[in-house]
């Protein structure tokens, strides 16, 4: 049956669309994809093929496994997105300092490990310029998040002082933050604080001046919320009572999935669970902070994993596997109608993918957010939800596939030849066109408000560009597109299909 018309609140869009390209994945001599000349260029692809949106991964620092979704902060920026030649045109860095460095990677891949070992000490030699003469704006960034920003730097200088281990090896007073402990670490490790905080107003310095270059040229910016933060992060540390750990400060329960048609043994993320009862004796003040400050980076957020706010899956520490887990009931409406009453509405989209139930669905229809559509999924016999695009409501973001996802020809490459015959019937695909472009073409034909595409779906790759495969370690957030992939023949190719489908940006 066809999907009946719902009025729609909160955020809405007009018919756009947009493409789902991390940072990490544009070009660059330099190891990995930075907000430098390539981000600025890939702009102007979006711009020049009629796309509204560029949807990111979360640009916070990555930790052990390289996911951005595993961060040591929740509030900072990724070291590694830093632009090394926008630092050398600031006089920051000299270009043999670092035009020299064998990155060891190649032109499509990262190699995050190089990055760990030569990356630091060349942003130490921009930020020992900073500081010996830091401009006012300097100041003014540290004052405006000091709510986040001297935690962050404290951290990061002590996992440097321990060796990278995680904060739960630390000794028990600096692990407990013994206010005597802190202090004495604040003033022994004075030029590594100092050394973290510059670091982070090199960032979104960059990352204004990208994101001010990407609004001017018609492009809004679509950025990731993680719905949890990593066990070992500055989230965590400076505030375990909103958190459920132990005596000991150890997860009493993690997060992860059940298991389900993907996964016989489902997911274990490891991520430590909020204390809910407790965010909300406060407000949920960590989350409001949370959201008003990532809108604030962003021109739209996704929350991940919106099921979770529901109803979550918690999973015994120490568990093998996730198949012990049991369900447990998250905030709901409380939560949001925090962050209403405090920011007022805000532009987000709701990653509703997973085992939905009842309050799923109520919990998305009372917040007013657009949820998604994954056209991977439709054809899934795996799957038990429905993505067929003759069943979408307009109020939805229709995905090709996701960061989770394969590449489309890859999708065809690997799903089930029963499932491929049929999303090939359904969608009339024909080799002719490429089915990649038939699949990209039934998104944006489909009533869904926005659609999104991946860059690597524009490119026609398939399984060796996919950006991850869940519950898998190696050889993830690696995929780089090659320097000149973006042409302009391209770009007008796209732009034929935003005529022909309704989808050009409404100031054309």
């Amino acid at each position: 049956m066809f999907a009946p018309f719902q009025p729609r609140k909160g955020v809405c869009f007009m018919r756009e669309s947009g493409v789902l390209m991390h940072l990490t994945s544009l070009p660059s001599p330099y190891g990995i994809g930075t907000m430098g000349a390539a981000a600025r260029e890939f702009v102007d692809f979006l711009a020049a093929a009629g796309q509204r949106y560029w949807q990111l991964l979360p640009i916070c620092p990555t930790s052990y496994g390289d996911s951005p979704y595993q961060s040591f902060s929740t509030f900072a920026g990724n070291p590694y997105l830093i632009d090394l030649d926008l630092l050398a045109q600031d006089g920051l860095l000299r270009p043999e300092e670092y035009r020299s460095i064998d990155w060891e990677s190649t032109p499509d891949r990262v190699n995050y490990g190089v990055l760990y070992q030569k990356r630091l000490p060349v942003l130490r030699l921009a930020a020992r310029r900073l500081l010996a003469d830091p401009p006012a704006a300097y100041g003014t960034f540290c004052a405006a998040n000091d709510f986040w920003l001297p935690d962050y730097a404290l951290f990061m200088a002590l996992k440097d002082a321990h060796g990278g281990r995680a904060w739960s090896e630390w000794e028990a007073p600096l692990r407990r933050r013994d206010p005597a402990a802190l202090e004495s670490a604040r003033q022994q490790y004075a030029d590594d604080i100092a050394f973290w905080q510059a670091v982070q107003y090199l960032f979104f310095d960059q990352w204004q001046g990208l994101k001010a270059y990407a609004n001017d040229h018609g492009v809004r910016i679509i950025g990731d919320l993680p719905i949890y933060v990593a066990a070992d992060s500055v989230d965590v540390w400076s505030s375990p009572q909103s958190f459920q750990l132990d005596g000991d400060l150890r997860p009493i329960e993690i997060a992860g999935c059940p298991p389900d048609g993907f996964s016989a043994t489902g997911q274990l993320w490891g991520n430590p669970l909020y204390d809910w009862d407790a965010m909300a004796k406060d407000g949920y003040r960590w989350w409001v902070r949370r959201i008003q400050v990532l809108s604030s980076i962003y021109d739209v957020l996704r929350i991940d994993h919106f099921r979770g706010f529901a109803g979550y899956y918690a999973i015994p520490r120490g568990a093998t596997t996730a198949a012990g887990g049991r369900w447990r009931k998250g905030p709901g409406m409380d939560l949001f109608r925090a962050v209403d009453a405090a920011l007022g509405k805000r532009e987000i989209i709701a990653e509703d993918l997973g085992f939905l139930t009842d309050d799923v669905r109520e919990l998305l229809a009372q917040s007013g957010y657009p949820g998604m559509k994954v056209l991977e999924f439709a054809f899934d016999s795996r799957e038990s939800g429905n993505y067929l695009p003759h069943t979408y409501p307009r109020h939805c973001v229709v995905y090709t596939g996701t960061h989770d996802n394969e590449p489309l020809n890859g999708w065809f490459e690997t799903a089930d030849p029963a499932d491929v015959a049929y999303a090939v019937e359904y969608l009339r695909l024909t080799p002719e066109e490429g089915y990649h472009w038939g699949m990209m073409r039934a998104a944006w034909a489909s009533v869904a408000d926005l659609a999104v595409v991946q860059a690597q779906d524009l490119l026609g790759l398939g399984h060796e560009a996919r950006m991850n495969a869940p519950s898998t370690l190696g050889g993830n957030w690696c995929w780089r597109a090659l320097p000149g992939s973006f042409t302009p023949e391209l770009a007008r190719r796209l732009h034929r299909q935003m005529e022909l489908y309704g989808r050009l940006p409404q100031t054309e």
